[in-house]
């Protein structure tokens, strides 16, 4: 068995990345490559977190992959439940800009 020390580990290559803000809250849609050459989605939710006046704030994150075999049934997912909250609610307003407290 091979013994690999922590640096030998190296985040997958991303290839492609959009962000998208909302409210609090950036999604960022990267695509990867893999060791192997295949690419594949990681969509990232990051969430700012104030802890207090004195200290930083911090960011809370959520990761999920999405590969490519799963790409259709996602969308269809995603696509039908998307609908259902819209026949529920209709139109859905779009979220005001996040402008932070300090830039106001």
């Amino acid at each position: 068995m091979e013994n690999r020390s922590f640096d030998d580990r190296r985040e997958p290559e991303i290839v492609y990345s959009r962000s998208v803000k909302a409210g609090k809250r950036i999604y960022y849609l990267d695509v990867k490559k893999s060791r192997n050459e295949d690419l594949y989605v990681c969509i990232t939710e990051s969430k700012k977190r104030s802890v207090g006046e004195m200290e930083p704030p911090s960011f809370e994150k959520h990761k999920l992959f999405l590969y490519k075999e799963d790409f259709s049934h996602f969308v269809e997912g995603l696509e039908d439940v998307i609908g259902y909250v819209k026949q529920q609610f209709g139109d859905i307003e779009e979220r005001a800009p996040y402008i932070p407290k300090d830039e106001e």
